[in-house]
């Protein structure tokens, strides 16, 4: 691969209430295992499964996982970066997809509009459930 790693933008509200663990309980703990389970992919990309891009999957990836409220003060680790939003999380997420171009983005959500704006600035998208299964 040449140029820059794609981007993989991560919802952190969105991922980690796809799954009602208890993450309401320690939102800030419940963002720290999202980044923990994120760490592999940012070697090894995400796995060929229906709906992810081919550019996306088994290429190393930039990973970004956005907080809000109370899930922000994420410490990064290696591979994976955090971006802390000062409002919403889907503004950030919108404003980062905006800025990528023409590099490879996408966007892990399944908030409707959120991927309608992210899809606008030219990002793909796919579910909680390529990064996270249940």
């Amino acid at each position: 691969m040449t140029g820059p790693a794609p981007l993989l933008l991560v919802d952190g509200a969105n991922v980690v209430g796809s799954v009602p663990d208890g993450w309401w309980r320690d939102r800030q703990g419940a963002a720290a295992r999202l980044r923990d389970l994120l760490v592999p992919l940012a070697a090894s990309g995400l796995p060929a499964a229906g709906g992810t891009p081919a550019w996306a999957t088994g290429v190393p990836l930039d990973i970004v996982l956005v907080t809000e409220g109370a899930a922000r003060g994420v410490p990064p680790v290696a591979g994976v970066r955090i971006e802390e939003a000062p409002g919403s999380g889907d503004d950030l997420i919108a404003g980062l997809a905006a800025a990528a171009a023409p590099r490879h983005c996408l966007v892990v959500t399944a908030d409707r509009e959120l991927r309608a704006r992210v899809h606008a600035a030219g990002a793909a998208c796919v579910g909680p459930r390529t990064v996270r299964p249940r």
